[in-house]
């Protein structure tokens, strides 16, 4: 649950930075994931830092994994913010000498998990919270999932064990972009919707919104009645800020030349997301 006053519009004013900062590292690498991290940017900024409980104990601190692997320069920009990782780090991102690479790996600070391969990272929240629940540990696991990702067969596993084994301290945000790589997640499997239905039918509790509304958002995941394990669908549009990058395929992993980087800033810097 919240842990502290919420404020919706600092996370806006820090995406609109994250952006900001992910097309700067755009420019010194040959290519990253740009889209598929401003797609979910807005979730994982409200989990840092409207969600989580972050006080430094050990003991009760929550847990983020970022099952969406392919995004994690969305977590690493946050990670950065909060001095947990240094600036150093992302200025030679993917470069020889430095820990930082495409997904999150476990051992990194911060990094909860190694992620990237998807359809696992909901399988690791349920495997910790259930050894939270044999050993009373109190903490909540978050993590942020991709609707591509939900096509894995490990994901259902993991969906019908969680409620069966009363793992109610999972909350998993799904960043409902409808893309998977370089297509329609709608058109290449149209019965994957409604999936609202499907997720209660499993036993979780489930709630939809604007997935690039921080206050919406947080207050979905607090409202949450806290008896079942919570996922929340948030309808996100890929490479959002950036007109030229939104849903369109080739930006799923692509850095933009200098041109494309000038205007991307400049619609960054005016978009007032």
């Amino acid at each position: 649950m919240a842990k502290s006053a919420f404020d919706a519009a600092a996370v806006r004013t820090r995406c609109q930075g994250y952006r900001r900062r992910i097309l700067d590292i755009s420019q010194t690498v040959g290519a990253l994931h740009i889209a598929p991290s401003f797609s979910c940017l807005e979730l994982v900024a409200t989990a840092y830092f409207g969600l989580l409980n972050r006080t430094g104990d050990v003991a009760t601190e929550d847990t983020f994994i970022l099952s969406k692997g392919h995004g994690s320069l969305a977590q690493f920009v946050a990670l950065e913010e909060l001095g947990v990782i240094p600036r150093a780090w992302l200025e030679n991102y993917c470069k020889p000498g430095f820990p930082l690479a495409t997904h999150p790996d476990y051992g990194t600070p911060g990094v909860a998990a190694s992620t990237g391969s998807l359809g696992h990272g909901l399988g690791l929240a349920v495997g910790m919270a259930y050894a939270d629940k044999l050993h009373g540990k109190d903490r909540d696991i978050y993590l942020v999932m991709s609707d591509g990702e939900l096509q894995e067969g490990s994901v259902w596993e993991a969906l019908m064990t969680a409620p069966s084994f009363g793992l109610t301290r999972i909350v998993a945000m799904v960043d409902l972009n409808d893309f998977q790589s370089l297509g329609r997640t709608s058109k290449t499997l149209p019965n994957f919707y409604p999936m609202l239905d499907k997720l209660r039918a499993f036993g979780w509790e489930a709630a939809e919104v604007d997935g690039h509304d921080p206050q919406a958002i947080h207050d979905a995941v607090t409202a949450r009645s806290g008896s079942k394990p919570f996922i929340l669908l948030g309808r996100t549009t890929k490479g959002k800020g950036v007109t030229f990058m939104e849903n369109v395929p080739i930006w799923h992993y692509r850095s933009p030349n200098a041109e494309e980087y000038k205007i991307a800033i400049q619609q960054v810097e005016g978009c007032g997301l």
